[in-house]
């Protein structure tokens, strides 16, 4: 079968790879859709626990294509979505509710192979029936949903409060559709590019503001007339560091974007003990792929327009060498 396998940073190729017979207790799916993350991009950099070589792809749904022993929830042509973790269901965390902080934790397409590939095998446990009707495309954001869910869980946003949230790509996008529909007042959102605050306004934004002019049409929302909740969804060291200062007492900051492992800012200790600030992160997925896929089939998600190309298996190594647009919001493999 045809695989992107990483070898080594900033070397992706396609090759033939064996097809992934499944074990006791796993099946083998044939991927429809995959979708490609941020964290694909850091993997590709080698800037993300990378382990070479590796098949990436932790976001997709597909049909069972062979059953190993010992299953009995799936048959062959079940159509299904992944929550990518692996957690051992044993240490403190995950007996704790914390697996996403499990002591032996890893995730398909970050630490095993995942799927950007025809095939992919994958515990029994970790899938999920997909409703009839749901699309294989809307199948594979379950997971960037699932830590949205994680994120809003850590955040517990207060009906009425208002939020500024900067990034305002296919993440920001489903953050502000969240916040939307969990009663956030006003929604002011930040980004870089005009189309993504076009789009953030369908979808919630009350005002939304280039990074550009934020520092002047912001200067009167600093500290005491701050945001109840501030919200990163870029990972730009930079950008966080800015960030605090429109916090309001009380407030709570979300690191929710990925930022280099190495990056460091700096915040003031009387500040957050003098505002009363919480500062909470938001790491992948916690139990929640299950409330999320609940969430999408309920219809309280618009991904289609988040879909700003699909592209096949072969393209995607020129798309990692070239790197994302800044209007590009999800890129999908297609394998349909």
């Amino acid at each position: 079968m045809k695989a992107l396998v990483m070898e080594s940073p900033r070397n992706a190729v396609i090759k033939d790879v064996p097809y992934p017979h499944p074990g006791p207790n796993e099946i083998t799916i044939q991927v429809k859709r995959c979708g490609i993350c941020g964290t694909d991009l850091h993997i590709y950099q080698g800037t993300f626990m990378p382990k070479y070589p590796l098949i990436p792809g932790h976001e997709f749904a597909g049909v069972v294509s062979k059953t190993g022993a010992h299953v009995t929830k799936f048959k062959i042509g079940d159509r299904v979505a992944v929550d990518p973790s692996l957690f051992c269901g044993k240490c403190d965390y995950c007996l704790s509710g914390r697996g996403n902080h499990c002591v032996e934790w890893g995730a398909i397409g970050d630490t095993v192979n995942g799927a950007m590939a025809e095939y992919v095998k994958v515990p029994e446990a970790v899938a999920f029936h997909m409703p009839d009707g749901m699309p294989f495309a809307e199948g594979a954001f379950i997971e960037p949903i699932a830590c949205v869910v994680h994120g809003m869980n850590q955040l517990q946003l207060r009906v009425g409060q208002s939020v500024l949230l900067f990034g305002a790509g296919s993440m920001g996008q489903l953050l502000i559709q969240s916040l939307s529909h969990a009663g956030a007042g006003e929604l002011a959102v930040v980004d870089v590019s005009d189309n993504k605050l076009e789009m953030a306004r369908k979808n919630g934004a009350t005002h939304t503001f280039l990074s550009s002019e934020i520092s002047s049409k912001l200067n009167n929302r600093k500290k005491y007339a701050g945001f109840d909740a501030v919200i990163d969804a870029t990972g730009i060291p930079q950008v966080i560091q800015a960030q605090l200062q429109y916090l309001a007492p009380s407030g709570t900051h979300l690191q929710f974007g990925v930022a280099p492992q190495d990056a460091r800012i700096s915040v003031s200790p009387f500040d957050i003990y003098h505002m009363d600030w919480k500062l909470v992160g938001s790491m992948a997925v916690n139990h929640t792929f299950k409330p999320a896929m609940d969430w999408m089939a309920a219809g309280r998600f618009k991904t289609a327009p988040l879909i700003s190309k699909q592209i096949q298996l072969d393209e995607v190594p020129a798309f990692f060498a070239q790197g994302k647009a800044a209007d590009i919001m999800k890129v999908q493999i297609s394998f349909e």
